[in-house]
């Protein structure tokens, strides 16, 4: 069963990963991944988009011959499987593999109001 937060942020989690596979498509992989670095933004304090967001962001480094951010999101995955649900999340954090699992980032005005929104139900 989805959390309030799960169910209402989802659309927004939903809407960047389409254009993050729309960029991958047209083979414009490293705009693909903001949109994925946006979805984790967005989706980190559920358990279930934070997973499925870094599982996007493992496959993603597949399709890149990326090592290190594939070591990277499998540390990340079993974070978010284990931490999310805890809050042990860094807010504003990317989820790539350039930036430290642990560190805080300022979050996107936008961004901020979408996760306020989802959190308020409204």
């Amino acid at each position: 069963m989805m959390n309030k937060f799960t169910r209402n942020i989802a659309d927004d989690v939903k809407s960047e990963i389409f254009l993050a596979k729309q960029l991958q498509a047209k083979g414009c992989a490293a705009k693909a991944f903001q949109h994925l670095e946006s979805a984790h933004v967005l989706g980190q304090e559920s358990t279930w988009w934070h997973v499925k967001v870094h599982c996007l962001m493992l496959l993603w480094a597949v399709r890149q011959n990326d090592a290190n951010e594939c070591f990277g999101q499998l540390f990340r995955i079993i974070g978010a499987i284990s931490k999310t649900a805890l809050g042990l999340v860094p807010a504003g954090n990317t989820g790539g593999a350039n930036v430290s699992p642990f560190k805080k980032l300022p979050i996107k005005p936008e961004h901020q109001a979408a996760i306020t929104k989802a959190k308020q139900g409204t």
